[in-house]
């Protein structure tokens, strides 16, 4: 199991032995020690919800399996996706909450799949996935008792990182109340009938209990390489992970700490309108890095003595992007290079921030279908249940 920075996730424990003929080790309490559980979904442009929704189902057991839908099967329930799956499989194992994935899960949850991976339930957010047809995915596993549910991570959606990305203004971590971002909302997530409550937009409020759960807590130990490196890392994204896949495997015992610059900052280097997601999210973000040991908020652009000596850096890495000089004109790896310590990393995939943007422009129309008809079956979905609750006031004794 791949640990996150040296810190490991939780191994199964050791299930009873139930080979022996009348042995008590084989009633159903003993042999479910281990509590297994299935998450699935697209997983598409993996986001600090989709972390915090792993989070929490990994929470309710020992052992978390999660599928991972094929590009064929979402593009023909939801439409196309934005990344491959192959790059969807990556981010997702790279989850510090994840022990196993399975590549090409279905899009409809059956307890066949929950008996084949040996899985007691699955775990899914508040809100509801449909098929192209409009019909519940979970809804045989619900009706097994063999579903648990987790709260959905207020303030953040696919529908409303894209909806950043095409309108790339430059207040868009407050535009809740801008007026060009809601006529964007309106067109992009809005069905027909009204506002669906599981893609609309809202504001995502950062809390010190929320770092607290996602942060390993754990600090260096002796005989750990303590490994520092630093950026945006904005709309964290398959080309990161790489990159800090690749920082994690340059010791045997890595602490990889990650500085992250401030949004002002990010802007001052990388201008046009980023960072697309703010300092709170994109701490999030790293955090759910199985690769990440710990992250530096606001981390200062030049890495200096101070921070080196603070830190006990032993060793700091770089990616082949490019690097700008500081306000003052100096090299923001000066004080690493003098001390010997610095190393560039080519992690082999050039993918940055700015490639998945223009994937987005690029296929704008086909994303706003795709979203207007999701939630224009979510509505479909709420009127009916709606329609379903007033009957049942009306006739409260009929089944």
């Amino acid at each position: 199991m791949i640990r996150n920075g040296h810190h490991a996730t939780s191994e199964p424990r050791e299930e009873a032995d139930c080979t022996k003929p009348g042995s008590s080790a084989c009633s159903p309490e003993k042999r479910k020690r281990v509590v297994r559980l299935w998450c699935d979904g697209c997983y598409d442009m993996v986001h600090y919800g989709h972390s915090n929704q792993l989070r929490q189902a990994k929470a309710m057991g020992d052992y978390l399996i999660v599928g991972v839908h094929t590009d064929a099967e979402i593009s023909k329930h939801k439409g196309p996706p934005v990344f491959t799956q192959e790059e969807r499989y990556k981010m997702v194992r790279a989850i510090k909450w994840v022990d196993e994935i399975v590549e090409g899960a279905p899009y409809v949850t059956t307890l066949e799949t929950l008996d084949k991976y040996n899985c007691d339930f699955c775990v899914h957010g508040d809100d509801i996935t449909l098929t192209v047809d409009g019909k519940d995915t979970y809804e045989e596993v619900k009706r097994a008792g063999r579903y648990r549910e987790c709260k959905r991570t207020q303030g953040v959606s696919t529908t409303d990182l894209v909806g950043r990305m095409l309108l790339m203004t430059k207040a868009h971590h407050s535009n809740i109340d801008n007026p060009d971002y809601q006529q964007h909302t309106d067109n992009f997530g809005k069905g027909p009938k009204g506002h669906s409550p599981w893609t609309g937009v809202s504001q995502f409020l950062q809390t010190s209990q929320k770092i607290i759960q996602f942060a390993s807590g754990k600090e260096p130990q002796p005989g750990d390489t303590i490994i520092y490196v630093a950026g945006a890392f904005d709309l964290f994204h398959i080309g990161h992970v790489d990159f800090l896949e690749m920082v994690y495997k340059q010791a045997e015992r890595p602490y990889v700490i990650v500085g992250l610059h401030f949004d002002q900052e990010v802007n001052r280097y990388k201008g046009k309108n980023y960072p697309i997601m703010n300092i709170h999210e994109r701490t999030l973000s790293v955090l759910a890095c199985r690769y990440v040991s710990e992250v530096v908020i606001g981390a200062p652009y030049a890495v200096g003595k101070d921070l080196l000596d603070h830190f006990k850096v032993d060793l700091v890495c770089h990616g082949k992007t490019e690097v700008l000089p500081d306000k003052d004109g100096v090299d923001p790896y000066a004080e690493p290079k003098k001390r010997g310590i610095f190393r560039a990393i080519d992690s082999g995939n050039n993918l940055t921030t700015d490639d998945i943007v223009q994937r987005i422009i690029e296929n704008r129309l086909q994303f706003e279908a795709r979203n207007q008809k999701k939630e224009a079956k979510e509505m479909a979905v709420i009127e009916a249940m709606k329609k379903r609750e007033s009957k049942k006031s009306k006739n409260p004794l009929r089944p």
